[in-house]
């Protein structure tokens, strides 16, 4: 039997896909843009099935939207509007198991199986990149809540004086739209060139920092928020900007820059650990694959127990 499964991770920009065995080790692993039309998707993940067919034996995907595990179907969409309603499994054309999760969530399932939340019974993947993805561990179990929701930070509202797309944090915790700031500061010709951003960041360049340091004040106050409901032992960090040490430290030091204006906060709330995931921007791959083999698991323990 083949022990190795083809990986989507579907961002609103790029698609990473992947070979990964049982035991988590990446045999390959390549991208492509993302298309934004109905058809044109499939048809981009449909050749990549194709090229990989018979040296596999299942698919899973890492998505952004709602994922209900009721009806395999995508709900919003996140990124991909056109996806609504859409059941990945119904659309491509496969003879091997298909398995779907959340991008946020899958982050977290990455970290609970291999990563830096495996030995933490209580904890939160926060995912920084087109939008803001959450997955939430509690227990020691991913939780989904009642309608499959729970970990959506992306659809905090961070503005009570009026409601628009801007006043959700997917938007303003976007770090796209903060590298995209800053490459506009710095007159780049490239708005999605991370790594020269980043360069200067680390310069601790005066025209840029103040951005990157609001951007992490707000990621900050994300996981503030976060902690004074659910009360978790560590955060870890993901996404692409994660590979950038700077990141997770800056959005430590505004954490407690945050607790320190307000008393009662740090003399009330305790302070979790906030570090970066192990996996970083491959985190929704090894997740997704996760998410297969528990799926498949509860398959046939449950096909054991029918038949007995």
């Amino acid at each position: 039997m083949i022990n190795k499964y083809l990986v989507f991770d579907v961002g609103g920009t790029n698609v990473k896909y992947a070979i990964i065995d049982r035991s988590g080790k990446l045999i390959e692993k390549n991208s492509m843009v993302t298309l934004h039309s109905l058809n044109d998707f499939i048809s981009s993940l449909q050749k990549i099935i194709d090229y990989y067919r018979g040296s596999f034996t299942g698919i899973a995907f890492s998505v952004p939207g709602r994922v209900s595990h009721d009806d395999g179907k995508i709900y919003g969409g996140g990124s991909l509007p056109f996806m609504d309603k859409k059941s990945l499994a119904d659309l491509i054309n496969t003879d091997v198991p298909v398995a779907v999760e959340n991008d946020g969530k899958a982050a977290a399932l990455s970290e609970l199986w291999l990563g830096n939340l495996k030995d933490i019974k209580n904890g939160a993947a926060i995912v920084l990149g087109t939008g803001v993805g959450g997955g939430i561990i509690m227990n020691h179990q991913l939780i989904y809540g009642s309608h499959f929701q729970a970990g959506e930070v992306s659809f905090l509202v961070n503005n009570s004086k009026k409601l628009g797309y801007d006043d959700l944090e997917g938007s303003s915790g976007s770090a796209v739209k903060m590298i995209n700031e800053c490459a506009t500061k710095l007159g780049l010709n490239n708005k999605n060139d991370g790594k020269r951003v980043f360069e200067e960041i680390n310069k601790d360049n005066d025209s840029i920092m103040p951005i990157f340091e609001r951007y992490c004040r707000n990621i900050a106050t994300l996981i503030h928020n976060i902690q004074a409901i659910i009360d978790l032992d560590r955060y870890v960090i993901g996404g692409g900007i994660s590979s950038q040490p700077i990141v997770a430290q800056t959005i430590n030091q505004e954490f407690i820059k945050l607790r320190s204006e307000v008393p009662i906060i740090q003399t009330t709330l305790s302070k979790p650990k906030i570090i970066n995931s192990k996996f970083k921007n491959d985190a929704n791959l090894y997740g997704a694959l996760y998410n297969w083999l528990m799926n498949m698991d509860n398959y046939f323990q449950n096909k054991g127990q029918a038949t007995n």
